[in-house]
């Protein structure tokens, strides 16, 4: 179908769609996760398959947390399951696990015709979030969790979208204030922007390892009504792209304060393998599973049964989450128990993700802080690092000269000079004249050290050039 709604030459009648009749609120939608770096990075990668000389041979995409693409190793008996549900006939396979094979037995026994490939209920399989809720009632030490509360989704990002849309209303003043911390995930941002609602931005602590203050949750909130009406409060543990871990102390001032100003509360906990269940107010507490199958949950503490029926309807647009996805969630919240033939397996695969990723994430940390001019605070959790750079004023001056922010201008040369792709802090939001980068810490050991090491001395040319 043509633009004009129909079929004749596009130079005989103006196009119906343009710039300027299409929906503004999208051409104010930014995603530094996939900005501008990351399409260069992408033609570079291009321009070395037609064979264009450049220093490096490959370009290192540190700047999404793809864990798979970095070369973690996908877990077994995820895969095993995946299998079995995909192919069923697997099912008679001997050297398939027993476990394994009652798990599929059981997502498949809730899908249309015993099929992964039917529609499933909008809200998302029932054993499945059944076994959502059950993870969570373990997780968070026997406090009851409803699976009528649970709402699986396309990874956290469908969630936190659904949600949002349910919040966001009025005009002027009386428009939707959704506070956010700053540093924060550009989902957020771009999000908002998409729903004309209002960002309201919470600064966290840079120095004190990006802590979240409560009384900087009072000034942001007192501002703000003075010209919109905040209802949201959103909070990122652990932080992306800041990668701390907030205090038990810190998340229980921020559910009173929530409660205080009746807020509603969107606790992104994408990447926490901890959590505190609480039913003040609206409480939403959203995990989603980081990978290609686009899979996760959403859980709605206290809402109202109006507002829920209302949101089934919403999710029903969609018809429902992708099925494998779901498959995915049933089996990370319902895992091999000990005594099971897939246990030790398991954990041990597990426990090496974990442990490497620790080391990463400490590796990462004392190379950087090694450096004059960076400093990185301590990664607690997720799969990040953001750490803050000194820019030299020549260096702003040629940045403000390409029409670039300096942080951008710094990402863009690293680049070209050496491969490594990572985000501009500018993208996530920071304090004003100050500067950073987020990179993930997915890449192995090996590939790792050799990233910091050419971001190191790239760093070191790069201030003595404008120095």
């Amino acid at each position: 179908m043509s633009a004009s709604g129909t079929n004749s030459p596009a130079h005989s009648h103006p196009k119906v769609l343009t710039l300027g009749s299409m929906n503004q609120q999208v051409k104010k939608v930014q995603y530094a996760v996939r900005g501008s770096v990351v399409l260069r990075a992408a033609a570079i990668e291009k321009e070395l398959q037609q064979g264009v000389k450049k220093p490096f041979s490959e370009v290192i995409r540190a700047n999404i947390g793809d864990a798979h693409a970095m070369g973690q190793k996908p877990i077994t008996f995820i895969r095993q399951v995946l299998a079995i549900c995909t192919y069923p006939q697997l099912l008679c396979d001997p050297e398939l696990p027993e476990d394994a094979k009652s798990r599929a037995r059981r997502i498949l026994d809730s899908c249309g015709g015993n099929s992964m490939g039917a529609y499933t209920a909008s809200q998302g399989i029932e054993a499945i979030r059944q076994s959502v809720a059950k993870y969570i009632e373990r997780r968070d030490g026997g406090i009851p969790s409803n699976p009528d509360d649970i709402f699986l989704s396309t990874g956290a990002s469908d969630a936190i979208m659904t949600t949002l849309k349910l919040l966001v209303w009025g005009e002027g003043r009386q428009r939707t204030g959704v506070m956010i911390p700053i540093p924060q995930y550009p989902l957020y941002s771009a999000a908002i922007s998409n729903l004309a609602a209002v960002q309201v931005n919470y600064y966290l602590d840079e120095e004190n390892c990006w802590a979240l203050n409560i009384g900087e949750l009072r000034r942001a909130l007192h501002e703000a009504r003075q010209h919109c009406t905040p209802r949201v409060l959103c909070t990122i543990n652990p932080g992306n792209p800041t990668g701390q871990v907030q205090s038990r102390q810190v998340i229980e001032e921020v559910i009173r304060f929530a409660a205080e100003e009746k807020l509603f509360l969107m606790a992104d906990e994408v990447g926490c393998g901890d959590g505190l269940v609480t039913a003040m107010l609206g409480l939403i507490w959203a995990l989603g599973q980081r990978c290609g199958y686009r899979g996760g949950y959403v859980e709605y503490v206290n809402l109202d049964p109006g507002v829920k029926a209302e949101l089934v309807k919403l999710v029903s647009l969609r018809l429902c989450p992708p099925v494998s996805g779901q498959a995915v969630m049933g089996v990370i919240t319902d895992p091999p128990q000990p005594g099971e033939p897939s246990h030790q397996t398991f954990l041990k695969e597990k426990t090496t993700v974990l442990n490497s990723l620790a080391e990463r994430a400490h590796l990462t940390e004392e190379i950087l802080n090694g450096v004059p001019g960076i400093r990185c605070n301590p990664v607690q959790g997720a799969m990040y690092s953001f750490p803050r750079i000194d820019i030299p004023p020549k260096a702003m001056e040629a940045a403000k000269a390409a029409g670039h922010p300096p942080d951008m201008f710094f990402c863009m040369q690293l680049l070209e000079e050496t491969g490594i792709c990572i985000v501009p802090g500018s993208g996530f939001g920071q304090a004003e004249g100050t500067y950073h980068f987020r990179m993930t810490i997915l890449p192995q050991t090996d590939k790792l050290k050799a990233l910091l090491g050419k971001l190191k001395c790239f760093y070191q040319k790069f201030c003595q050039q404008y120095a």
